[in-house]
């Protein structure tokens, strides 16, 4: 989704919810260990709170420089606390997932592979 734009350029920039009601300020971007695309923002959610990770995918970064996260306020604030500044493990991102009722496919199924008999069989 944001793949275009240096992750460092969100640092700063204001966060709104699904209703347009201000969530905060982006206090640090989280990139996938994989591919190195911006996954999560964290958001400053106020003065003497703790930041609230978000997902950048669905989010949408708009034309005047605000993210707009398609979650209500209060679920972004309920959102598990990891504390920032930090790597997010993939059971951490796997319970965010869960918490934005996010879905996140399995890893595909191994094939199974026909080798022939076994040693020592017979069929009929």
């Amino acid at each position: 989704m944001l793949t275009d734009i240096d992750p460092r350029n969100l640092i700063g920039r204001k966060a709104f919810d699904r209703n347009g009601t201000k969530i905060g300020t982006i206090d640090e971007i989280y990139l996938d260990d994989a591919t190195g695309v911006p996954e999560w923002a964290a958001i400053r959610t106020g003065l003497f709170s703790r930041d609230a990770f978000v997902p950048l995918e669905p989010s949408e970064l708009l034309k005047d420089g605000t993210l707009h996260v398609p979650f209500d306020r209060a679920l972004i604030k309920d959102a598990p606390d990891f504390g920032v500044g930090r790597h997010l493990s993939p059971e951490q991102e796997l319970q965010l997932y869960h918490h934005y009722g996010l879905d996140v496919a399995p890893p595909p199924p191994v094939p199974d592979h026909d080798f022939g008999k076994l040693a020592g069989s017979e069929e009929a």
